[in-house]
């Protein structure tokens, strides 16, 4: 199918061409054939380059820049915003990648709701090898409150970004309005959370469909598995976003809703940093989080900071190394 609608698909990339192959030939092959697709390469070495030349490089549709020094996460998204000449922007990580009717589900959002700003669906999870897993994928879309009975129109559309509804890639959104939030480097990790709550927030209207349209690939190399244990973990600046965050009334039942399943996951981090007086607060603050005790994690999570408070004073655990290319606000529950 082809429109007059033409569709920017933004793609960060970082030392992984064996995994960008797949997610190009995604867009490539997509039934809305109106796109381009902008390449941001933060790879330390020339085998993406090589990658894209010798397949890509004689196909108008694609914009390949390698960056030089590399730019980082949040700096590179942001610069392919920038470059994205489309009516609508598209984000797709590069381990991730679309299914053939992505982006032309999303865009018939419009034609039903002409005012509309921001679409987005289901995800389906795969392992490395990009294999899809059933059942791994529904538990992910239920968590993340992506059902059936949540389908069309969000009211208010700030809470999908809040309660993190809104995915980390796959969606679909008006070009200006994406490129006036633009990507913040302030929150490091967790900047797909920060843009993906300031973004539902900053639309006038936003629609979730209840169909597959993207993948989101489980790797070990991601930024979310590299510092999950970590306080710098993305789950620890997601909360101190949802925190600093100033919301109507209307929404504060959204940020309560997102504080009960962050609140956990950070006073896991924190006990298990040796931050242990903190964790205490916050978990005993947040008693609903744990259905006022009757969850078991509250006595496990307390027994963990019993024992951070036994153990001598060490260092916070170091995150094991960051790539640019791939989402950091879907951190695993501990």
């Amino acid at each position: 199918m082809t429109t007059t609608t033409k569709v920017s698909i933004c793609l960060p990339t970082c030392n992984r061409p064996e995994l960008l192959v797949r997610c190009i030939e995604s867009c490539l092959m997509q039934t809305h054939t109106n796109i381009e697709i902008v390449i941001g390469d933060d790879s330390h070495d020339d085998r993406t380059a090589q990658l894209v030349t010798s397949r890509y490089g004689d196909d108008p549709r694609i914009a390949y820049r390698r960056n030089v020094p590399a730019l980082g996460q949040a700096p590179n998204v942001a610069s392919l915003f920038e470059r994205a000449s489309g009516d609508k922007i598209l984000l797709i990580h590069d381990d991730d990648y679309l299914l053939v009717h992505c982006i032309e589900t999303l865009l018939a959002q419009w034609s039903r709701h002409p005012d509309l700003e921001v679409a987005f669906g289901d995800q389906y999870e795969t392992d490395h090898d990009g294999r899809i897993m059933h059942a791994a994928s529904e538990r992910m879309n239920r968590a993340y409150h992506r059902t059936p009975s949540a389908a069309g129109l969000q009211d208010p559309p700030g809470r999908a970004g809040i309660v993190q509804m809104f995915p980390n890639n796959g969606w679909l959104a008006n070009a200006a309005l994406v490129k006036r939030i633009g990507y913040d480097d302030r929150y490091g990790t967790c900047c797909d959370y920060v843009f993906g709550t300031r973004l539902c927030l900053a639309a006038k209207r936003v629609c979730y469909v209840n169909e597959y349209v993207s993948c989101y690939r489980m790797t070990d190399a991601s930024v979310s598995q590299a510092t999950r244990r970590s306080i710098n973990a993305s789950s620890i600046s997601a909360w101190q976003f949802l925190e600093g965050l100033a919301l109507p009334p209307d929404l504060e039942p959204a940020r309560r809703l997102a504080r009960r399943r962050l609140v956990p996951i950070v006073v896991s981090l924190l006990a298990r940093n040796r931050e242990a007086r903190a964790g205490l607060q916050l978990a005993l603050g947040n008693l609903y989080a744990y259905r006022f005790g009757l969850s078991p994690r509250l006595y496990y999570h307390l027994l963990m900071i019993w024992k951070a408070t036994r153990r001598p004073r060490e260092e916070p655990v170091a995150p094991r190394g960051i790539d640019h290319g791939v989402d950091a606000s879907r951190t695993r529950m501990p």
